[in-house]
Parts: C-alpha cells; structure tokens; sequence
C-alpha cells in the first residue's frame, strides 16, 4: 500500500464535494475491488471517500409497482430481504450467488455497478429488468449506464444512490460460477414483463454485460426454453481465458439462458 488520505462523510452532499476537485479521488462502498486494486498497485488514488456512514443510500421499500434498492446496500441484504422476495425474487437469488458471505456482507449493489466488472452479476439483472440508476445528479436509464468493461455513465463526481427495478411479471437468473471465486464465468438474466421480454448476459462478452437480442425476440413470442432452440451466440465476441474460451461461453449463454427462462416461468 502507499499513503493516502481518507474521509468518511455522512451524507451524499459531503461525498460528492470531496469528489469534485478533480484529484482522482475514489469512492469506497464495499472495498471489494478498489482495496485489492490498491494493495496491488493498480489504483492509486490520493484520496478514498469512505461512503458507509452515508444512511440515505441505504435500504430496500417497495412503491406501487418499482422495487427501490438503496446504493449502499449489500448484497446479503438484499439476499435475505422479504420484501425483495415479494417483489422480484429472483433478484434474491442473483445476491445470494455473489461470492461468499464475507463478499456478500461487504459488498454493495452501487459498488457492483460503478465498478462494472465483466464478470459482476447485478449488471446483467439491472440491464435485464430495465432497472434505472439514480444518482445524486440525475436518473440513467440501465440501457445507457453499461458502456464497456469497467465502463459506465458515471461522471467523476457523480454518485450511484439507489436502483429502481420495475416489478416484472417473471425474472430468473442462470449462471455458470467460477468454482473458486462464484464470479460468473457465464451469466444470463431473463425478464417478462411491461418493458417486455430482456435478456441479459454477464460473464461472456468481450465488452461487458449485454443484451441478447435474438433470444428477446424468440422469448417475445414465446417463453419457453424450447423458444431458443436453434439461436446461437457468435464466439468471436466472447471472452477467452485460461478458465473457459469463447466457444465454450458462448455455448454456456445458450444453456443458462434456457436455465434461465425455465426457472422463470416455473
């Protein structure tokens, strides 16, 4: 590590003026990419925003028909919160598949979405429910925020404070984890609902989460796994590595993406 100065502010306000000097400084929600990031290395920010004191962008209510997640929320929160579970279960299930529990107790749904890790979860569950993300500047719509790897919307010292998920009428997450880490080496979210039907991949595309437009217009005319006999993904636009290469995942979407729309509409 190196020296770095630190601040914990209380409110988003506070935050969002350590932020606006233009020193480079980063935002600390759960820590679980920007501490390892920084023990290596690899980001060295004069300044870290500790966010855990700031009580407004946390917490889960339900309105009419959106489901609002506060940003510094976690994900085991989110997890074992009966009100996510009357509104989108499934997005119950995508937060308990993050990791393991120490990652599931400090890390937080903003986080996962500034950081946008190709291989997060909630990107493909935001962009497949056409979620939308609030900040402390303004509202994105979850087809604007997602812009390549570790790339989003997000100015420099703009500040995620909490998602809103309209209520779809089916939702399922499928994906094949990385046996060590559960960090999804293929993901695949699947929603029917008024945004009708949107699929969504994580884990597979050379830039970042994104949507299977083939599979929405199959699901659109029927939601079934067997609707998606015969769709394939291009393996020139997938990732490859030493855990899985491009043809495999791209193989992998078609079967989570089946996975998917079963448990949905089970």
């Amino acid at each position: 590590m190196y020296a770095f100065d630190y601040q914990r502010p209380s409110t988003v306000s506070e935050a969002a003026a350590l932020l606006s000097d233009g020193s480079g400084a980063k935002l600390l929600a759960g820590g679980q990419t920007l501490i390892p990031t920084m023990k290596q290395r690899l980001a060295s920010p004069p300044l870290v925003v500790d966010l855990r004191d700031v009580a407004e962008i946390k917490g889960i209510e339900r309105t009419e028909d959106r489901l609002v997640i506060g940003a510094m929320t976690t994900h085991a929160q989110v997890a074992e919160s009966s009100v996510v579970a009357a509104a989108i279960s499934g997005l119950c299930k995508v937060a308990e598949s993050i990791g393991d529990p120490h990652v599931r107790n400090r890390g937080t749904l903003g986080g996962s979405l500034a950081n946008n890790d190709p291989a997060a979860d909630y990107p493909a569950a935001v962009l497949a429910l056409d979620a939308t993300v609030h900040t402390n500047k303004r509202e994105i719509a979850a087809d604007d925020f997602f812009q390549g790897l570790f790339t989003t919307a997000l100015e420099e010292d703009e500040i995620i404070t909490r998602v809103s998920f309209p209520i779809p009428e089916r939702f399922a997450y499928a994906k094949f984890p990385n046996p060590a880490s559960r960090y999804a080496m293929v993901g695949v979210a699947v929603a029917k609902g008024p945004q009708g039907v949107r699929v969504a991949v994580t884990g597979a595309g050379q830039n970042g989460v994104f949507r299977a437009t083939d599979m929405e217009a199959a699901l659109a005319n029927s939601f079934t796994p067997d609707a998606l006999k015969g769709i394939t993904v291009d393996p020139s636009l997938m990732n490859s590595d030493i855990h899985a290469d491009a043809a495999y995942r791209a193989h992998l979407v078609t079967v989570m993406a089946r996975r998917a729309v079963e448990a949905a509409a089970a």
